[in-house]
């Protein structure tokens, strides 16, 4: 699947404030209204939504997404938009260069049924359009330095970078290995997830957003202290930095299915579940085509799992006062009608979004549910309604 412009951090969901009213929100019936609001606004002065980026009317936003300029006129609501985007999407990628990749010392070791095809599928998706508005960096390991500390790979190869771009498969290229001397040995995994997520730490504070590892490796860790190279400490690894709100993904390469090839990628499993993410994605070798086709569609699946369904809520325009029980979210799907996506804190309705902290939002959340359509819907378009009167009940 595609990933579409709404789930990136080049969306901008047009935001409808109603301001300046002549009369107070009504203090009864705000259970009702909770459950009735028409998505299309109209009376009640409750406010209409207008298309993404609020074109169509004096009123929308401005080239820096400020808010507009409309006014209240004879007592009444008028309409106001300001600017909203999704939290944007860092990925950042570690691959093994490591020589069971294609160096040919084993029949298994075979670059033609491994590493070209992973390579191909690879370079694909950091040069394909549909990756837009996700920003990745690209670490390869083991590290020509010294491979077996974390500080080595906490300046990644490429750094981030915004998708599409050429700058990762010429990184690729340069590093690819023309004879079998080239390769490079080990597999230092936990030394790269450490240097990694020191990476991640230090952009977080100049670019929060949402931050995932992506661990593309063909084996389990070797090569260092074996002590401090294990499974069990790149687990560690994931949990910590899960624990830190980066989730860990991993793309498992097989041997090809060759007599006397040793299965090198179960325990991946444990990385994966670890760093939030359940299973790793193991793809098979052996025929070119295939496995390029498999590399692709589990990197898509990440692509996909990755989208952020998380939103800012804007400041309300003209200076009026934000109220948490008058907004409405809407979704649009291309040319049909607009849906209006339930309030629920609990995130137990379908097709719901709920509020970061219901007691002090600044965010608003789609739910599993809603984030699920959004993230796979190429057509998708959001609005947000502030109302003139209380529309949902938020817990205290």
């Amino acid at each position: 699947m595609r990933l579409l412009t709404v789930a990136m951090s080049v969306l901008s969901v047009a935001v409808v404030g109603l301001v300046g009213c002549g009369s107070s929100p009504s203090d009864g019936d705000e259970g009702e209204e909770a459950s009735s609001g028409s998505p299309s606004g109209g009376s009640s002065g409750q406010g209409g939504s207008l298309d993404i980026g609020g074109v169509g009317g004096p009123g929308g936003p401005g080239a820096n997404g400020t808010a507009g300029s409309g006014s209240a006129t004879g007592g009444a609501c008028a309409t106001q938009t300001a600017a909203a985007s999704l939290q944007p999407v860092y990925l950042a990628f570690a691959f093994d260069v490591s020589g069971s990749m294609g160096k040919g010392d084993k029949k298994w070791h075979d670059k033609s049924l491994k590493w070209d095809p992973v390579v191909a599928a690879t370079k694909q998706f950091f040069a394909d359009p549909g990756s837009e508005g996700l920003t990745a960096s690209l670490s390869f390991f083991p590290s020509e330095g010294d491979k077996c500390t974390a500080e080595i790979y906490a300046t990644p190869d490429v750094p981030l970078t915004p998708l599409p771009s050429p700058a990762f498969g010429a990184a690729i290229d340069a590093i690819e290995p023309v004879t079998s001397s080239d390769w490079r040995g080990g597999t230092p995994t936990a030394w790269v997830m450490r240097g990694t997520s020191s990476f991640i730490e230090a952009q977080r504070a100049q670019s929060p957003g949402k931050y995932a590892i992506v661990l593309v490796t063909d084996g389990y860790p070797q090569g260092c202290d074996e002590a401090s190279d294990t499974i069990d400490a790149v687990v560690a690894d994931a949990q910590a930095a899960l624990a830190s709100n980066t989730l860990t993904y991993v793309i498992g390469v097989e041997n090809p299915p060759i007599s006397g090839a040793p299965d090198t990628l179960d325990d991946l499993h444990k990385i994966a579940a670890a760093g939030g993410t359940e299973t790793a994605v193991l793809i098979d070798t052996g025929d070119p085509s295939q496995t390029t086709a498999a590399f692709k569609a589990a990197v898509e699946r990440i692509r996909s799992a990755a989208v952020s369904c998380t939103m800012a809520i804007p400041i309300p325009p003209d200076g009026s006062t934000f109220d948490k029980e008058k907004v409405r979210v809407l979704y649009t799907s291309g040319a049909n009608a607009t849906t209006e996506l339930r309030y629920d804190q609990t995130c137990a309705t379908e097709d719901a979004w709920r509020y970061d902290e219901p007691a002090n939002p600044t965010q608003i959340v789609l739910c599993a549910t809603s984030c699920a359509t959004v993230q796979v819907d190429v057509a998708a378009t959001l609005s947000v309604d502030f109302t003139c009167e209380s529309v949902i009940q938020v817990p205290l």
